[in-house]
């Protein structure tokens, strides 16, 4: 069964995430190989990135923590004082840092092995700190290596690496900066617009080779079989939709019942 949303499935964005993050990546360099051989080869990057401060995806893309009650115990006084120790309401697991897994697709000449294009799928650890201020170091590298970098913004939370006053207030956001260009090309995106065919730079004496996302999320939409696992009769992951969306999507989901 489909996905009921003609664009990016907003209900994707929680805990499913790390899965649409992996397919994704495999799905468009399935979609890419036919267009890019001889001449070009795309491949798999994975990396890890550490997530310190994981607490604002608790409930949405990690577990929830448990919330333990402290039991009731007799407060001794301090030896040499009178004052009394106001127990803990609550204890709390420590928050440990975790490792996310992450990939995505690099576009390399087969002659060289010379990596000219990377197409990034964001994350959650991307779009807040420290793990924004690293991406964005990682977005300069490419740039001072005259990488083209092809950036796939499909997450509604978190800060945008290249976001700027400019930007249109949209739920997603593709954003192409090619190797030397002094623009950034954008593509926003509403949740109910399909995603876009995409441009994907190669050499300059080759030209770009289309990406159809919507395609591509479609593919692995039905592979996975989402539609078994999400609940649409309830609200998507946070950040809440905007009034607008609210009655936009209520009213799609209701056609399909």
């Amino acid at each position: 069964m489909p996905s009921p949303f003609p664009g990016m499935d907003p209900y994707l964005e929680g805990y499913l995430w790390p899965d649409v993050h992996s397919a994704l990546a495999s799905k468009i360099r399935q979609h890419l190989t036919p267009l890019l051989r001889p001449k070009y080869a795309a491949r798999l990057e994975v990396y890890f990135a550490e997530d310190p401060f994981p607490e604002g995806e608790i409930g949405i893309l990690y577990p929830a923590l448990e919330v333990v009650e402290t039991q009731q115990r007799p407060t001794l006084p301090s030896t040499g004082s009178t004052l009394t120790i106001t127990p803990a309401t609550l204890v709390l697991p420590v928050t440990q840092a975790i490792q996310v897994r992450l990939t995505s697709v690099e576009i390399r000449d087969t002659a060289n092995n010379k990596l000219v294009a990377s197409i990034e799928i964001l994350s959650p650890v991307n779009k807040r700190e420290p793990g924004l201020t690293a991406y964005r170091k990682k977005r300069q590298r490419l740039y001072q290596a005259d990488v083209h970098l092809l950036e796939l913004d499909l997450l509604r939370r978190g800060t945008r690496p290249f976001a700027q006053p400019r930007l249109p207030d949209v739920s997603y956001c593709i954003a192409l900066t090619r190797a030397q260009a002094k623009q950034v090309e954008i593509w926003p995106v509403d949740l109910p617009t399909p995603l876009p065919v995409v441009p994907v730079p190669l050499h300059s004496s080759d030209s770009d080779v289309p990406l159809d996302l919507q395609a591509a999320l479609v593919a692995i939409y039905d592979e996975a079989a989402y539609d078994l696992t999400l609940d649409y009769r309830q609200s998507p992951p946070p950040p809440a939709l905007s009034s607008d969306d609210v009655d936009w999507s209520k009213a799609l989901l209701d056609s399909m019942d």
